[in-house]
C-alpha cells in the first residue's frame, strides 16, 4: 500500500468507541463500517465489550485477533491521545480521527509520526469511498462521481447532500479537519489516479503549503478532473502586517482566485452553486464559450433569464438570419424570435415545440448553451393526459444535447416529475431557480475557458540583481529595481546635511522633484515637491522639508513631463501559503480610490502580463480614450514581469511597489519606488499605510 492507500482500500478496519446509541459517532462510525464487511474484516470496540448494532465487540484495540489497517476513534479528547498511542504501539498504519477538543495537537502528531502512521484528522467527519464501499462518516451518502475534500465536515455534508439532491452522487468523501498529518493537498494528490472521481468540490479555510495544493490541483486538471473551489473571506489581519498601499486593494480571496487562474481552477461562493455548477459538469457537455440562446413559454420568464445571463457575464446573442427562419417555421406569427425566444403559446399547443425550437438553436456555431426557462415539467402534473407527451419531448430534448454535444439546461416552475426525471436521466440538468441554472452555466463557462499555466515557471525564477541589496529608501529601491530592468528618471541623492541641493543637482534638466527619501509613503506627509523649475524653487522647497522632516537624505529627480501618460501601480509581494505575487492596476495619489487592480502568482509571462492588464478596469486608457494616443503597453509589460521575476527570485524581498509607472506613447518610467525586506516591520513614522 502507498502512504494514502489504507484510506482507501483497507482490507481491516476497527471502530473505537463503536456503540448503539445513535445519537452517537460511534454508532454512525459502526453502522458504516459493517455496511462494508462483504468487502473487509470489521472490528467493533466497545469499552464494556458490549454487543453493537447485533455484532460482538472487542473491550480494546490489544484484544482484537489482528492489527487492522485502518482505525477509527469515536472516543472522548482525553482519550484519543492514549487511544492513538497504543494503536501506533501495534503498528496501526492508518488513523481516523474525529474527536475535537484535543489538548496537545503538537504530540499528536509526533506520536503518530514517529510511529510511521498516517491520520487524518482530528476533529473532522470522516470519511466514504463509494467504489471501496468504505463509509466511516456521519451521514448518508450517495454514490457517484463527484469527490469531496472539505476542511469543515459539515459544510462539506452539505455539499454532498445538495450534489446527491440534483443527482450528482459522490466517489469520495474526506473530512479533513485539523489536518494534523495528512493534508488537504495530499487527499487531493490522491485523487489523480481515482478512477471513479470525475470532478472535485474542495473548501478550504486554510491553505497550509500552498505550493503542494497547487501542485495537487494541477494535476487534477491535467488528469481532466475540474476543481471548484469554495473558500472564506479576507482577513484583516493579513492585510495589516504590510507596508504598500497596494494591499488596500487587495485580499485573501483575491491571491486564492490567483491561484485558481494559475492551475485552472474556479472559486465558487457558496456550497449551492458548487453543487450546482457540478451538476452541469457531470450532467451535460462542456459549457465552451459564453453565447448562450433562452427559449421561454413566457414573455417575463424570458426578459428575466435574459437580465440574469448578462449580470452574469453571459453573452445573449443576437441569432442570424438563417436560425431566425427555422424558427418561423415552428411558431405562430406573434412569437418573439430574437433571443430571447418567447414561444407565445406554441408548446402549450404542442409540446414537442419544447425540443424542436431549441433544436433550430443548438448550432455550435452560434452558441454554446440553450436555456429553457418556464412551464416546461408541470404538465404532466396539472394534466395526466399530457404526461406521456411531456416525457417524450424530454427525451428528445436529451437526444439533442447529446447529438450537438452541446448543454441544453432547464428551469422549471415544478420539481421531480416524470418528465423532469427523463431530462436528468438524458443528461439534461434541471434546475427550479432560473439564476442558479444560469450561474451554474457561467460557472461551467469559466472553468473551461480556465488556461492551465505550467507550473515549472513559478519554480524556477533566476535570481534577480544578483550582489544588489536591499536597502531603505527611494535610492536604493531604484538601484534593486534598476538593475533588474525598470527604468526611472534621472536622479541625484541629496545627502543629510547638504547646504545647497540645487549645486548637486546641477546636471539634471527641470524641471525637478524633491522628495523625501526614506518615507515609503511620500505624499501623506508632504515629502513630494513637484514642478521645480529653477535652483531657488528648489533650494526653497529643500528647507521647507528639511524645516517639517528633518536632516534626512534627500532626491531630486528629473519630472517626467511627457503628454498624456497614464499612471499605473505595479506591485509584488509575498503570500504566506502561496508565495509569490504581483499585481497591476489603477496608479496614482488615488489608487486606493479606484480599486482597480489584478493579482497574479509571480513570475509571469509576458502573456500573463498582457492578461492582467486586458483585466483592468481601466484598460480603454492604455488604447487611447477619446483622441489620446495608445500608450506604450510593450514597456508596461516589461515592468510587470520583471517585477513578477524580482519577488519570485529574491526571497529576501517581501514587497514591492511602483507608484506610479508613468505609461506614455514611448515608454514607462517608474517615478516612486517601495522595496520592503522580508520579515521587515514597519518603523515609527515610516509612513507605512498598514493595510496590505
Amino acid at each position: 500500500m502507498t502512504t494514502l492507500d489504507v484510506f482507501r482500500a483497507p482490507r481491516s478496519v476497527a471502530v473505537v468507541g463503536a456503540t448503539d446509541n445513535p445519537a452517537k459517532w460511534g454508532h454512525w462510525l459502526a453502522r458504516g463500517a459493517l455496511a462494508g464487511r462483504h468487502r473487509r474484516r470489521v472490528h467493533l470496540v466497545n469499552a464494556r465489550g458490549a454487543t453493537v448494532l447485533g455484532q460482538p465487540s472487542h473491550p480494546a484495540l490489544d484484544a482484537l485477533p489482528e492489527v487492522p489497517d485502518l482505525v477509527a476513534f469515536a472516543v472522548p479528547a482525553a482519550a484519543l491521545a492514549t487511544g492513538v498511542e497504543g494503536a501506533v504501539a501495534l503498528g496501526v498504519p492508518g488513523l481516523l480521527a474525529i474527536t475535537s477538543g484535543v489538548a496537545d495537537p503538537a504530540a499528536l502528531t509526533r506520536t503518530v509520526r514517529a510511529g510511521g502512521a498516517r491520520l487524518v484528522g482530528p476533529n473532522c467527519l470522516g470519511l466514504y469511498d463509494a467504489s471501496a464501499e468504505l463509509e466511516l462518516a456521519w451521514g448518508r451518502f450517495t454514490a457517484g462521481s463527484l469527490a469531496v475534500v472539505s476542511q469543515s465536515g459539515q459544510v462539506g455534508l452539505e455539499i454532498a447532500q445538495l450534489a446527491a439532491a440534483s443527482g450528482v452522487g459522490v466517489s469520495r468523501f474526506v473530512s479533513v479537519g485539523s489536518q494534523l498529518d495528512v493534508s488537504a493537498a495530499e487527499v487531493l494528490a490522491d485523487l489523480v489516479d481515482h478512477e471513479s472521481t470525475r470532478a472535485v468540490a474542495l473548501y478550504l479555510e486554510s491553505y497550509g503549503d500552498g505550493d503542494a495544493l497547487l501542485d495537487a490541483l494541477d494535476a487534477l486538471r491535467a488528469a481532466g478532473k475540474p476543481v471548484l473551489l469554495l473558500t472564506v473571506g479576507a482577513s484583516p489581519a493579513a492585510r495589516q502586517a504590510a507596508r504598500s498601499h497596494t494591499g488596500a486593494m487587495t485580499s485573501a480571496l483575491d491571491v486564492v482566485d490567483a491561484a485558481c487562474r494559475a492551475v485552472g481552477a474556479v472559486r465558487v461562493d457558496t456550497p449551492a452553486q458548487l453543487a450546482d455548477t457540478a451538476h452541469v459538469l457531470l450532467r451535460s457537455a462542456p459549457v465552451r464559450g459564453p453565447r448562450v440562446a433562452i427559449v421561454a413559454d413566457s414573455g417575463g420568464q424570458g426578459a428575466v433569464a435574459a437580465d440574469t445571463a448578462a449580470r452574469l457575464g453571459l453573452d445573449v446573442v443576437e441569432l442570424p438570419s438563417a436560425v431566425r427562419r427555422r424558427l418561423a417555421r415552428r411558431l405562430p406569427p406573434g412569437a418573439g424570435r430574437a433571443n430571447p425566444v418567447d414561444l407565445d403559446g406554441a408548446g402549450e399547443r404542442d409540446l414537442s415545440t419544447y425540443a424542436s425550437v431549441p433544436e433550430c438553436l443548438a448550432d455550435p456555431s452560434v452558441v454554446d448553451a440553450v436555456v429553457l426557462s418556464g412551464y416546461f415539467g408541470s404538465y404532466g402534473r396539472d394534466i395526466p393526459a399530457q404526461a406521456a407527451a411531456e416525457s417524450e419531448a424530454a427525451r428528445a430534448l436529451g437526444r439533442l444535447a447529446a447529438d450537438r454535444g452541446l448543454p441544453v439546461v432547464v428551469h422549471s416552475m415544478a420539481e421531480r416529475t416524470p418528465a423532469l426525471r427523463e431530462l436528468e436521466v438524458s443528461g439534461v440538468p434541471t434546475f427550479t431557480d432560473v439564476e442558479r441554472a444560469l450561474r451554474a452555466v457561467a460557472t461551467a463557462h469559466r472553468l473551461a475557458r480556465q488556461p492551465r499555466r505550467p507550473r515549472t515557471r513559478v519554480r524556477r525564477a533566476a535570481r534577480v540583481a544578483p550582489g544588489v541589496p536591499v536597502g531603505a529608501g527611494y535610492l536604493a529601491a531604484r538601484r534593486l529595481l534598476g538593475e533588474a530592468g525598470v527604468t526611472f528618471p534621472q536622479a541625484v541623492g541629496i545627502p543629510a546635511g547638504t547646504r545647497d541641493p540645487a549645486e548637486v543637482a546641477a546636471a539634471l534638466s527641470a524641471p525637478v522633484v524633491l522628495k523625501a527619501d526614506w518615507l515609503e509613503h511620500k505624499t501623506e506627509h508632504g515629502g513630494v515637491a513637484t514642478g521645480l523649475w529653477d535652483p531657488g524653487a528648489l533650494r526653497a522647497a529643500y528647507q521647507d522639508m528639511v524645516e517639517r522632516l528633518g536632516p534626512h537624505a534627500y532626491v531630486v529627480e528629473e519630472m517626467d513631463r511627457r503628454p498624456d501618460a497614464v499612471e499605473v501601480v505595479v506591485a509584488a509581494r509575498r503570500d504566506p501559503s502561496f508565495g509569490p505575487l504581483v499585481a497591476v492596476g489603477a496608479g496614482g495619489v488615488r489608487a486606493e480610490l479606484a480599486r482597480d487592480l489584478v493579482l497574479e502568482l509571480a513570475p509571469c509571462s509576458r502573456a500573463t502580463a498582457h492578461a492582467m492588464l486586458r483585466g483592468l478596469r481601466m484598460a480603454p486608457l492604455l488604447r487611447g480614450w477619446r483622441g489620446r494616443s495608445p500608450v506604450d503597453v510593450e514597456a508596461l509589460v516589461s515592468v510587470v514581469v520583471a517585477v513578477s521575476e524580482v519577488i519570485a527570485g529574491r526571497a529576501d524581498i517581501g514587497e514591492v511597489e511602483l507608484n506610479p509607472v508613468r505609461v506614455a506613447e514611448r515608454g514607462a518610467l517608474a517615478v516612486d519606488a517601495l522595496v520592503v525586506a522580508a520579515g521587515a516591520v514597519r518603523g515609527p513614522g515610516g509612513g507605512g499605510s498598514g493595510r496590505l
